[in-house]
């Protein structure tokens, strides 16, 4: 079995909280996780488990080990029991797991009787950090879902048609979302469409016969879903045009290829809209690393002027502004870099970095010219 770098941080989270929410989509591997700390484990979707945990419940708070309660946004009346045994013994740590998988739910019952209580961990798919560099292109075409493929080969693209279909179709409208299945399969793929580029939402809402304010609530149900990721731009203090609307991306480049119908990676070397995929792809493997390193940043933003310079990815941490750029080539030209200078020297100091698919990886004070797994490398040192 894979050990998932999020396993550290859940660890240090329980040795300092009462209680550990970890969030995240539906098959990212939550429950194999939690149950590497627990074997107490209750799944509250289902009424059998709801009414053991009930008739459980006054020896399992006597006890010591960890309880580890799987979708706990559906059983609601959980959490002021929580935290009523929390406040019993603020003393004890690492009590309760909690997995959830979209955040709305959760999270408004976190903030409402668990607040101070409990740490929120956010569990992504696989990513770079824990395959072998040999399937870096599977892991691009078939997405990080363990299932999905990169693991299980012939599982792809089939298993992530289902997945999509579930979720428009059950869990989606369970979580609140009001659109018909048929128009929110219609989304998917008009979202896939537009990877990586502006958002419209009166457009994307004309398409679909709603509102823009429609438009806009779906994506937020696909965000809270953890299914896409909205970029905001920066613009602090600069005195350039600049666009300033968000940039959409899939978050698991797997569902994003399932759904533009590319079955395999020489299928997705002949589309027009791959330089996009990369990007997305690129963007997701620096800001999963973050995530399940522990790291406190902020961003993530893109850049881009009405007079063509673009920065694809800033983050800042550490008191260090990172402006990436990202280009599907093994051979990055000077001119790349030199662009990217100009259009990073808008924000100020920062360090400059061009991630393609060289095998080289060179840096300065400022300027970096890497791969993904080696920028991850580099990070490393960093935080």
């Amino acid at each position: 079995m894979i050990k998932r770098e999020m396993h550290g941080i859940i660890t240090a989270r329980l040795r300092t909280f009462p209680a550990v929410a970890m969030l995240g989509p539906r098959q990212v591997g939550k429950t194999t996780l939690a149950k590497t700390f627990s074997k107490t484990y209750f799944d509250l979707e289902q009424e059998e488990d709801r009414l053991k945990l009930d008739i459980r419940w006054k020896s399992l708070m006597a006890a010591k080990g960890l309880i580890v309660l799987d979708e706990a946004q559906n059983y609601p009346e959980i959490f002021p029991r929580i935290r009523s045994a929390i406040d019993a013994d603020r003393q004890r740590m690492g009590r309760f797991l909690l997995l959830g998988s979209v955040s709305p739910g959760l999270t408004k019952e976190v903030s409402e009787s668990l607040a101070g209580r409990i740490s929120l961990c956010e569990l992504a798919p696989l990513s770079l950090s824990e395959i072998d560099d040999a399937k870096d292109d599977e892991l691009w075409l078939k997405g990080g879902y363990p299932d999905g493929g990169v693991l299980k080969a012939g599982n792809y693209p089939i298993w992530e048609g289902n997945y999509l279909d579930l979720l428009a179709m059950r869990d989606l409208p369970v979580w609140g979302l009001p659109a018909q299945p048929p128009a929110t399969q219609r989304f998917f793929k008009m979202l896939a469409v537009s990877h990586g580029n502006m958002w419209n939402a009166s457009q994307t809402g004309k398409s679909l016969g709603v509102s823009y304010h429609t438009a806009n609530s779906y994506l937020n149900y696909l965000e809270q879903a953890y299914l896409t990721r909205r970029i905001p731009p920066y613009y602090s203090n600069l005195k350039k045009r600049l666009t300033r609307s968000p940039k959409v991306y899939w978050r698991d480049s797997g569902l994003l290829h399932s759904l533009l119908r590319v079955n395999t990676y020489d299928e997705l070397l002949s589309q027009p809209w791959v330089g996009a995929s990369w990007e997305g792809w690129v963007i997701e493997q620096v800001l999963i690393f973050l995530n399940n390193s522990g790291t406190q940043f902020d961003g993530p933003y893109y850049l881009r002027t009405n007079d063509g310079y673009e920065v694809d990815l800033i983050i800042v941490f550490s008191g260090i502004t990172y402006a990436i750029e990202i280009k599907l080539t093994s051979l990055p030209r000077q001119s790349d870099m030199q662009r990217l200078q100009k259009a990073a020297d808008l924000i100020g100091k920062t360090v400059k970095v061009l991630i393609s698919r060289t095998s080289d990886h060179t840096e300065n004070e400022s300027l970096i010219s890497t791969n993904p797994r080696m920028f991850l490398k580099y990070l490393q040192k960093k935080i």
